[in-house]
């Protein structure tokens, strides 16, 4: 759920043919496959990870491997200190129970705050994720900062949880290009900027950086493309005072278009049925509709449909091969684990 933006204005048909799903699972290079052998070795030695056996799986995917290796270049021994810090992290925040028990009816309300997927995909199947921040009206900022920082840094996380645990594994399983061998793991986005002020924009700093740093920090290469819309003339001092919250990764998939080609480089990127008419499509939507899913993600979920609130899609032990939507509330809650020290007493 990353936020904004670098100052370039691509071309239709002009940037370079790219394989989107290079250093991902099943598009490795033999000198990709050797670094993740080898941060999967660093990582067992540090008791960050460890490898499944048999029918059992691994602590964690390749492909969640693959995004911090990817953010560090391949280079093991970087990607294990930022892989080392998100899960300290993830610990001390107690992610996965926040996700699990978070209050339904708040985390629905909360995505009038941030950026939405809106039920459908770009065409390389990836969830096509819609910002419009002139919605944040200084009505609605009032309501977002009468919430404590705390329980705002909270809901950021688990809207990221969401599309981790939910949006990437159906998009997954949905038809896409590279076949359900290779993960869907990054997000389409579109930022608006239509109707923002500077003083809109200066208001909502604070807000933008948290969610951006946050992101950037814990969940590396879940930004695929963002194109920005409607930039203001202003944008460029915009862009000074949120530039340093991205890597050089991030900032080189961000693109800001100009007026006259914003449809014709969305329609490359997005087909028309599921781009909203407002940006050049065809789709009847706009944010802060509920959510409109494409019918082969429909066809994946089935007659369940999407829940609301958090919400994990999972294999479904009653159907062999098959996946369905929980609820996180339905999740067990795990025992604690009682750590000891040399002298067999609770580690504290």
């Amino acid at each position: 759920m990353s936020f904004l933006l670098r100052s370039s204005k691509p071309a239709p048909g002009t940037e370079p043919e790219v394989d989107r799903f290079s250093g991902r699972p099943g598009s490795l290079s033999p000198a990709q496959q050797a670094a993740l052998g080898t941060f999967k070795e660093r990582l067992i030695k540090s008791g960050l990870y460890h490898a499944g056996q048999g029918s059992e799986e691994g602590s964690h995917s390749d492909d969640t491997l693959l995004r911090f290796l990817r953010a560090r270049k391949f280079e093991p021994a970087k990607a294990e200190e930022q892989f080392a810090a998100t899960e300290a992290w993830r610990k001390e925040h107690d992610v996965d129970e926040l996700y699990n028990r978070f209050d339904p009816v708040e985390f629905e309300d909360a995505k009038r705050f941030y950026p939405v997927w809106n039920g459908r995909r770009d065409k390389h199947g990836r969830p096509l994720s819609v910002y419009r921040i002139a919605s944040l009206t200084p009505e609605v900022q009032k309501q977002l900062f009468a919430t404590p920082p705390e329980r705002r840094y909270q809901r950021i996380i688990v809207l990221n949880e969401f599309m981790l645990k939910c949006v990437y594994p159906l998009c997954t399983i949905a038809p896409h290009e590279a076949g359900p061998s290779t993960p869907i793991s990054s997000v389409c986005s579109i930022i608006d900027l239509d109707g923002v002020s500077f003083s809109h924009m200066w208001n909502l700093k604070t807000h933008l950086q948290q969610a951006s740093e946050l992101s950037t920090a814990n969940y590396p290469e879940t930004l695929d493309q963002t194109f920005v819309v409607n930039a203001p003339g202003f944008f460029s001092t915009i862009w000074g005072w949120i530039k340093p919250f991205f890597d050089e990764g991030t900032r080189k998939k961000i693109h800001i278009l100009h007026p006259s080609n914003t449809a014709e480089t969305l329609l490359e990127h997005i087909a028309a049925s599921e781009l909203p008419r407002v940006y050049g499509g065809q789709l009847e939507w706009a944010y802060g509709d509920d959510t409109s899913l494409d019918e082969e993600v429909k066809a994946a979920l089935g007659e369940q449909g999407l829940l609301r609130g958090p919400t994990l899609f999972v294999p479904d032990p009653e159907t062999p091969g098959k996946e369905k939507l929980v609820k996180g509330a339905d999740m067990p809650i795990p025992e604690k684990v009682v750590t000891k020290d040399a002298n067999g007493k609770d580690a504290k």
